[in-house]
């Protein structure tokens, strides 16, 4: 559509010249969700020397190249507590899960498989080749390789790994702010019964669970009225607060009351665009206040969430220093649907799996201002712009919300 832009081009400007956030240090135990700001390589080796992968006896595997054999057992290796001798022909020596295979033994017979005697033999009812059951040094990692790099973000794998590779401690990204606001004279703040033609400012808290999720820390402005003034305020309010980034909700249209590009213009913002080939949220405005990043999104809900999964993430991700990443994925179709107009279609839809992939299927109504909706989906299933009708078991994209 002439002058809208693209939804690729529009991410493309709102992540352009971003740099990534300074880097601080945090335990592991504040580091859950946060992004790493360095690499992080193993300060030792994992395991470090041959270990039992199973409760059993290390034995020579030669010795039971005929079975039964009998063995004579002159010692036990425990985790953390290994066996300091050397086994030698005709011997074996007790052992634990994790513990060290002791010199000389190649092989764990393991003790289903032994028949403990009374004079302090076993007897070997199977043979096993060389190397069975033994997990060699290093199996895992080995000291320096960097098995977690900058732009990680990390949760419980990342976190276990980094313990096991000798940290305490990590560098992690400084976490971004973003300072929320939400105008309208018609709004009133959650738990207080609108009156009139009043309405619920929903958004915000779960725009600010999103940006939560995402490993950036949310700050709510609150609700500011149609008010120019009011407005620059609170974006003299965000920039005192070290918002990254200032996300308003509403205002964004081209009504005599949407207030909100003109107001930030007084503040000395640089609008860079407005508008999106897109649906919902055609109305979206970015531009920047000195360092501070302005992403204007519009009023109604479903639009300002979809947008922000689609602008905002992208935007925290590039704060963050992680890699950009296509969020969506293939699926099929589980209903027709009709030709797409000129602006790129995200539609409210549910997901099952079949043995060819995901399944999406849209829901019926996608109203804008429809939270019920937005919240019985599942995924949105995406259309091209200008994309032709599809049929049912067609392939498509989506983006799954959850």
């Amino acid at each position: 559509m002439a002058g809208l832009l693209s939804v690729t081009d529009a991410v493309a400007r709102v992540v352009a010249g971003v740099t990534p956030l300074g880097s601080e240090t945090v335990t592991l135990a504040d580091a859950d969700g946060r992004t790493l700001g360095a690499d992080i390589a193993a300060w030792r080796t994992q395991p470090p020397f041959d270990a039992s992968a199973m409760d059993g006896y290390a034995v020579r595997a030669d010795d039971l190249g005929a079975t039964p054999a009998r063995l004579r057992v002159i010692g036990m290796s425990a985790a953390g507590a290994g066996f300091a001798g050397s086994v030698g022909p005709g011997e074996a020596v007790r052992i634990f899960t994790g513990a060290p295979v002791p010199a000389g033994a190649d092989a764990i017979l393991i003790q289903e498989n032994a028949e403990a005697q009374a004079d302090g033999t076993i007897v070997a009812r199977e043979g096993v080749k060389s190397g069975r059951y033994v997990r060699k040094a290093g199996l895992d990692f080995a000291e320096g390789d960097v098995l977690l790099p900058t732009g990680r973000r990390l949760g419980m794998r990342e976190l276990a790994l980094a313990a096991a590779m000798g940290h305490g401690a990590v560098t992690v990204r400084v976490r971004p702010v973003v300072a929320i606001l939400s105008t309208g004279d018609e709004l009133v703040a959650p738990g207080t019964m609108p009156r009139g033609a009043q309405i619920v400012a929903a958004t915000a808290p779960g725009l600010a669970a999103y940006v939560r999720s995402l490993g950036a820390e949310a700050r709510d402005l609150g609700i500011v009225h149609d008010n120019a003034e009011a407005i620059g305020a609170a974006a003299d309010a965000a920039k005192a607060q070290g918002a990254d980034v200032l996300v308003t909700l509403g205002g964004a249209s081209v009504g005599e009351h949407d207030l909100v590009a003109s107001a930030l213009a007084g503040r000395g913002m640089a609008l860079d665009f407005w508008k999106i080939a897109m649906r919902p949220g055609k109305p979206l405005m970015f531009g920047r206040i000195g360092e501070t990043r302005v992403l204007g999104l519009p009023g109604n809900p479903v639009s300002s969430l979809v947008c922000a999964i689609l602008f905002l993430r992208p935007l925290i991700d590039a704060l963050l220093g992680r890699p950009p990443t296509d969020i969506s994925e293939p699926a099929i179709l589980g209903a027709d649907v009709a030709a797409n107009d000129e602006r790129e279609d995200y539609v409210r839809a549910r997901w099952t799996m079949s043995e060819a992939g995901p399944v999406a299927t849209p829901l019926p109504t996608q109203d804008s201002s429809m939270l019920g909706v937005l919240a019985a989906a599942d995924c949105l299933l995406v259309r091209a712009a200008n994309a032709p009708g599809a049929k049912a078991s067609d392939r498509c994209r989506i983006i799954r919300l959850s």
